[in-house]
This record gives C-alpha cells, structure tokens and sequence, in this order.
C-alpha cells in the first residue's frame, strides 16, 4: 500500500489498450450518449471547477 492509502492501479491489459485505441480514434459523432439523462440548466448552476471544490475536501486522519 503506498502513502495515500489506496491501492496502486494494476497495469492495462493488452486488451484494455486495444480498447482504448479504438475509442480514441472515434469522432465526437460516433459516441452515443443516449444512456446519459439530460441536466437542467437549475442542475448546472449548482456544479463548481474541481479547482474550487478541492478547498473544501477534510483529509481523514
């Protein structure tokens, strides 16, 4: 266990990267977003920059 107190992350199969591949080479057109419910304007006012959020995280002793 390393110093933060989680797991190290096991190397990607081979499989994984192949994966990984293909999905880079795909264009913005050919993701399907279907599955994703749509945000109302209300829900996006409530969202902040992870930047600003990470002030407000308390580190368990």
């Amino acid at each position: 266990m390393n110093n933060s107190g989680t797991k190290p992350i096991p190397p990607l199969t081979p499989e994984q990267i192949a994966e990984i591949e293909a999905l880079s080479k795909m264009s913005y057109d050919e993701i399907d977003f279907s599955d994703i419910p749509p945000i109302s304007k209300e829900e996006l006012k409530r969202f902040k920059p992870a930047r600003l959020r990470k002030k407000n995280l308390k580190v368990a002793s």
